[in-house]
């Protein structure tokens, strides 16, 4: 039996595509009888006829790697794209090295842990590179004994 027409009409109807209308296959007589939109609109209604389900692409593999990435995992080298400078510039580095340790002095100063002459210094120092991080520092000042007793 040809539903062509009978497809043709459903689909716009529906506002779906010819191939996403699905006829029911014990209802194929009524539904070949049909030849007014009025008849397809009363078969959709009785539900002899039907828009099929859009298939998509499962999220499922997607949102377990989500999960992954969430928590760290996958990050490895085999993961990094660009050179290491291209990914974080030098400046930015040192910027994130650097505000810390001067905060960190800043605050040394105002508890009066260091003198201003300390501070000086090791400003300096920090300037030239000498530090690594904020540990670092701390383990300087532990070292050379220039915390105030």
């Amino acid at each position: 039996m040809n539903l062509r027409t009978q497809r043709k009409m459903a689909a716009k109807i529906l506002k779906v595509g010819e191939n996403k209308v699905w006829v029911d296959p014990e209802n194929v007589d009524n539904v070949s009888m049909a030849i007014r939109k009025e008849d397809i609109r009363a078969l959709i209604k009785n539900k002899a006829i039907r828009a099929k389900d859009t298939v998509g692409a499962s999220r499922g593999r997607a949102r377990r790697l989500a999960k992954k990435k969430r928590k760290g995992q996958r990050r490895g080298e085999g993961k990094l794209r660009g050179k290491k400078y291209s990914r974080i510039s030098r400046k930015e580095l040192w910027m994130k090295k650097i505000r810390p340790i001067r905060k960190l002095l800043k605050e040394l100063r105002a508890r009066r842990a260091i003198t201003p002459t300390v501070h000086r210094k090791l400003y300096l120092m920090t300037k030239g590179g000498a530090f690594r991080n904020v540990a670092h520092v701390k383990s300087y000042i532990k070292e050379q004994k220039l915390a105030r007793r």
